[in-house]
């Protein structure tokens, strides 16, 4: 049975060229080979609205994604807190399918729960509130109702501040909290869980009610980068050729 492919946060943009022409690559390599690839939010820097499609990079993106769907390769996306926005023109254009976050599935007989992660870092107070601001419908008819100038202006301001934050939050507080992985893990049966956002790419071991669970942190692309490959023999870490 061919094997499961995960990736996230790999942040693409323009002023970082190499990491698109990287994912071009394995999608046109590597991820042929597998029977699914999920791609567990933060796949461009920022998302202003599927009007970047009009833009070289994300248009060559999403064509490569879709030439991999149309070889048999199922690939399904779940939003990150850097590209939420992403709507149906991407999903079509790339031919892809949107999940919920989080969403189970069965993987070789094994239920496994899989998530951005960005919900999980309960500490982080002020991004959970921004985090509600930006998921309301409300605020998202607003935002996508603007010139695409004042988007790409808002856009920028909101990367900077958030760089800004990071300098002065504790790593801890910008980290998974014990306590909401442990909810959620309970909550959907004690599961395997996959997921991103953190930057800090490992497995842990978590015992719940007397369950033993695997969590599998993803790695961001910011230098090479890996992927996730899960087959009957289990899950592991690959890391991508620069």
């Amino acid at each position: 049975m061919a094997p499961s492919l995960f990736i996230s946060d790999l942040h693409l943009a323009t002023d970082r060229p190499q990491s698109a022409e990287t994912l071009v690559q394995f999608l046109r390599s590597t991820a042929r080979h597998a029977g699914q690839l999920f791609i567990l939010g933060d796949l461009f820097e920022y998302w202003i609205g599927d009007e970047a499609l009009d833009d070289p990079m994300p248009a060559k993106v999403a064509a490569a994604l879709h030439k991999l769907g149309s070889g048999g390769t199922a690939v399904s996306y779940l939003h990150g807190n850097r590209d939420f926005l992403i709507g149906q023109r991407f999903a079509q254009a790339a031919g892809v399918r949107l999940l919920p976050d989080p969403f189970m599935v069965t993987l070789y007989g094994v239920p496994t729960l899989l998530m951005h992660g960005d919900t999980l870092c309960t500490d982080d107070i002020e991004y959970l509130e921004f985090r509600k601001m930006v998921r309301n419908p409300a605020w998202q008819a607003a935002f996508l109702a603007k010139p695409m100038p004042e988007r790409i202006k808002l856009a920028g301001s909101a990367r900077a501040q958030s760089e800004q934050s990071k300098q002065v939050k504790p790593m801890n507080v910008m980290d998974v909290t014990t306590n909401a992985v442990e909810s959620v893990l309970r909550q959907h049966k004690y599961p395997r869980l996959i997921h991103g956002h953190t930057h800090r790419p490992a497995t842990h071991r978590h015992v719940v009610d007397g369950h033993q669970c695997e969590r599998i942190v993803l790695a961001d692309w910011y230098a090479n980068g890996s992927y996730l490959e899960c087959d009957e023999d289990g899950c592991r870490a690959v890391a991508i050729e620069g």
